[in-house]
């Protein structure tokens, strides 16, 4: 059972480290709170933990039909990039005035999930693998796969909050500003790239 815990702490905490729509938000969300990563972590359980029930019960290949998939990628794709959008426009009322951005951070935590096509992708190909191997403990394999996972995105995500919020008064403006930048240029190009994935599917 250790072994099997630490590969899914150890291939989780790759997944969750990875820059991505969720990273980029959690980073400008922390400006305002040190507690947007845990919020966005409850956000990102709330889409995660239905989907680890519907691979457990063998509904893993829904997510592999394209209708899906292209639903996912332009949707998805959209909403990103208003997201980054919004996030780039509002960035000197974030810096100068220490407002917050438009969106609430657990509903951030739904939305970059729950639009990310590549959170099904890895769930589909990497995820059922785990979830495929913890039924050799039973249900209680499951359960504790669940909960390392969630604890993985929980303290990362944490960690990041509490790190920017913390630190913030140490940065001079520009800085700032040019993360915050970077954070929105980084979701509207994951975005981008799902848009364009999702047009590639229908032509």
């Amino acid at each position: 059972m250790l072994p099997f815990l630490s590969s899914v702490a150890l291939i989780s905490l790759s997944g969750v480290m990875m820059p991505g729509p969720m990273f980029a938000v959690a980073v400008a969300k922390s400006y305002k709170s040190q507690f947007a990563g845990a919020k966005m972590a409850v956000g990102h359980a709330i889409v995660e933990i239905p989907l680890m029930l519907l691979i457990y019960f063998g509904l893993a290949r829904f997510f592999n039909e394209e209708p899906v998939q292209i639903a996912l990628y332009l949707v998805g794709g959209a909403i990103l990039v208003w997201m980054g959008v919004v996030m780039f426009r509002k960035r000197n009322m974030v810096i100068e005035k220490g407002r917050d951005l438009p969106y609430n951070s657990v509903v951030a935590g739904v939305a970059t999930s729950a639009l990310n096509p590549l959170f099904f992708l890895w769930w589909v190909a990497v995820g059922s693998m785990l979830i495929m191997k913890s039924l050799s403990f039973g249900l209680t394999g499951f359960a504790l796969l669940i909960t390392v996972h969630l604890l993985c995105d929980l303290g990362w995500l944490s960690f990041v909050s509490v790190l920017i919020y913390r630190t913030k008064s140490l940065w001079k403006g520009k800085v700032q500003e040019g993360l915050l930048i970077a954070c929105s240029l980084l979701l509207i190009g994951f975005g981008g790239w799902f848009l364009s994935s999702g047009i590639g599917l229908v032509i």
